[in-house]
């Protein structure tokens, strides 16, 4: 069965309550349907933050939570500064949420007038590219007449 990046599995240990549940790096790639590469790479980036046990990397639910976070952000085609923004909201109390959302709401603004532009962008673009398609299928047509 395939999962999506939102839909991650309840915790397999019933006796830990979600909190306390801890994954490998194998757990959360296959979760989330990445590699443990990626999970690494977002590592590197600050956006994970596994304690170690010797070369063994523990993920606790705050870094799954951030990775589900990451992935989404990626999906939605936020840049790695504004996930990193987003998800170091996570963290912050007392009012983290309310910043987090707030933040939020602007890069989605913002993302949505991206989207606009590039949608009036494509719009200009196929205008272009018919009258161009008209213009040398009527030269052909004209070439074809004079044989």
């Amino acid at each position: 069965m395939s999962r999506t990046s939102s839909q991650a599995p309840e915790a397999s240990s019933d006796a830990l309550p979600r909190q306390q549940r801890t994954y490998s790096i194998g757990e959360l790639a296959k979760m989330f349907e990445v590699t443990p590469r990626t999970i690494r790479f977002y590592e590197q980036e600050g956006l994970l933050a596994p304690s170690r046990q010797g070369q063994k990397r523990i993920y606790r639910e705050k870094d799954r939570v951030r990775l589900k976070l990451t992935l989404r952000g990626k999906r939605l085609g936020f840049s790695l500064a504004e996930i990193r923004e987003v998800v170091m909201m996570y963290d912050a109390m007392p009012d983290g949420n309310a910043r987090q959302l707030k933040r939020l709401l602007e890069i989605l603004k913002e993302k949505r007038a991206d989207l606009e532009q590039q949608l009036e962008d494509i719009r200009l673009m196929r205008m272009e590219i018919d009258d161009v398609d008209q213009r040398a299928r009527e030269v052909l047509r004209h070439l074809d007449q004079e044989d």
